[in-house]
């Protein structure tokens, strides 16, 4: 397995697995509609997105509150509109 497949299924996992349903549903969704159109630079940032706390990342996405430590505009332009499909 290269850097990049083991990147994304670290990514992959980590959406899964965050602690509540809710949050597991949300992320593992994002994750599957746009892990595949990242750059590995991109990739990097979403990793760096799982790291943010779920109460960051449900406060960003329900409140449009900013996540602390975390500011690339394409993932959280991505973030911000997605959907539970």
């Amino acid at each position: 397995m290269n850097e990049l497949e083991s990147l994304k299924n670290k990514i992959k996992y980590r959406s899964s697995y965050r602690g509540t349903k809710e949050m597991d549903l949300l992320l593992s969704s994002f994750t599957s509609k746009h892990i595949d159109t990242l750059s590995h630079d991109e990739l990097n940032k979403l990793d760096d997105f799982m790291n943010c706390s779920d109460e960051d990342i449900s406060n960003f996405y329900l409140n449009k509150r900013p996540i602390p430590f975390f500011d690339d505009k394409k993932i959280l332009g991505l973030f911000r509109v997605h959907k539970i499909e």
